[in-house]
């Protein structure tokens, strides 16, 4: 072998490794700008320890969600909330211009979910299954489905350049049993980071200590104080035992001593739509993962 052909063979590894090691690129989507936080903040908080570009996006703007305020007076708090917990989660978080609780999996809004990923030069897109009790969280599973081969066509969306590589597609985990049950593919481990997720969820004060338990009727528990409301938020509201399924991945993933060990958790399910990740790819996604 000559001299210049040992140097584009080596050149090639190099870029290779390169490529595989290159710190990742995670964009979320939820429906509302606090939905994100519920289903993957502890994860991205990990993520961002990890050197890892974790944007979150809400495809609406939130302003339905709440009992005694609307409008653009609320979208505007909400877009202020989701700010605040971009800062305590260190990431990036985007509110789109789409009216809450009025959400279609429109060709306009698939474009802009496009467009989101391919600016973001996604490597991982995490999104709610299609089967949920809020139309705008089914419709954001579809639009975000509808975007996994969508995003490397060239011909949809030209004003935005298409990414040469499909992305891995992932669900957030969810209760719902029909048409299928959520499958835990992955769980990861969040103890270490669960009062970053709680700083994150308390961020949002419209949605955790307004709206959502006056929907639960749960809003006289609330305490006043933002301290022990912090508390009561993170003991009490967010705090929910580890599914059977998903302690069964955490061990797979970490051995039992850790995974039956671990109190808090997020779990995700691999989209059979995009890129199809093995094991070795599933914990180069997640490195926080091994045993």
């Amino acid at each position: 072998m000559n001299v210049v052909k040992l140097f584009l063979l080596l050149f090639a590894v190099v870029a290779v490794l390169s490529a595989q090691t290159q710190p990742l690129r995670i964009i979320a989507f939820g429906a509302h700008p606090d939905d994100c936080d519920i289903r993957a903040s502890g994860t991205a908080a990990l993520w961002v320890k990890m050197g890892y570009a974790v944007k979150f996006v809400a495809v609406t703007n939130g302003d339905a969600g709440h009992q005694t305020m609307h409008g653009v007076e609320l979208a505007k708090r909400r877009l202020a909330e989701a700010k605040e917990s971009a800062h305590r989660l260190g990431i990036e978080y985007e509110v789109l211009n789409n009216h809450d609780g009025e959400l279609l999996p429109s060709l306009d809004v698939r474009l802009q979910i496009i467009r989101q990923i391919r600016k973001w030069n996604a490597d991982v897109v995490i999104g709610p299954r299609p089967n949920d009790y809020h139309p705008d969280h089914r419709y954001t599973g579809v639009l975000m489905q509808d975007a996994a081969y969508m995003v490397v066509v060239p011909n949809v969306a030209p004003d935005t350049p298409a990414l040469r590589k499909n992305p891995v597609f992932l669900y957030y985990q969810d209760n719902f049993q029909r048409p299928n049950p959520f499958r835990p593919d992955v769980a990861v481990d969040i103890d270490d980071v669960f009062d970053q997720k709680i700083d994150a969820l308390d961020s949002h004060v419209s949605q955790f200590y307004e709206w959502l338990p006056w929907v639960d009727g749960k809003f006289d528990d609330v305490p006043k104080d933002p301290v022990a409301r912090k508390e009561w938020l993170k003991t009490g509201f967010v705090a929910r035992p580890v599914a059977p399924e998903v302690r069964a991945a955490l061990v797979k993933w970490y051995g039992p001593d850790k995974g039956n060990a671990a109190q808090h958790a997020e779990a995700f399910e691999v989209c059979e739509y995009g890129a199809q990740p093995d094991d070795t790819r599933l914990k180069q996604i997640f490195p926080m993962l091994g045993h």
